[in-house]
């Protein structure tokens, strides 16, 4: 592969009962500017569907996203054709720095598939990276599945950063 013909993204796996598509696409919305046109390939905006229902749900997202924000939209809306997950370094690399939590992680999750797929995981990613508040961490840490040890370093850390 060159690095031409690929397009950096991320595959979200979510479970319609707790959040839908059309939830989804909000979010991607409201998460990026879709008025800027992309250099390259490599990083355009873009909404990849699966199915013909979720192709017709972006692209009324899009109109829609065109209609109200008063601007045109270069965002585009593609079938997958295929997902490849980005290279070994690139895996939770902000959490990987952080050498006291990824001793514990390596022992919960032994086998490097299981780390990378975990959604416990990419939360405390997440969270290492400075994205949610402390009161949204105490919310959910209990099901982190963290040591006393590793809970106070990810609250401290957390912490530093967001008012309670």
């Amino acid at each position: 592969m060159t690095i031409g013909d690929h397009t950096e993204t991320v595959q979200i796996d979510y479970d319609p009962r707790h959040i839908s598509y059309d939830d989804l696409l909000a979010v991607f919305w409201n998460s990026h500017d879709p008025s800027g046109r992309a250099w390259s390939r490599q990083y355009m905006n873009a909404i990849f569907f699966h199915d013909e229902r979720q192709r017709q749900t972006a692209l009324a997202s899009k109109e829609t996203q065109a209609r109200t924000g008063g601007q045109a939209v270069h965002t585009e809306v593609l079938p997958v054709r295929s997902f490849t997950l980005a290279e070994d370094y690139h895996q939770k690399y902000l959490l990987k720095r952080r050498t006291n939590l990824m001793r514990e992680l390596s022992r919960l999750y032994p086998e490097h598939t299981d780390f990378v797929n975990s959604t416990a995981v990419a939360r405390i990613n997440g969270y290492v990276g400075g994205y949610g508040s402390k009161a949204q961490l105490l919310r959910e840490i209990d099901m982190l599945g963290l040591s006393p040890a590793a809970r106070k370093t990810l609250l401290d850390l957390v912490g530093e950063r967001s008012p309670q």
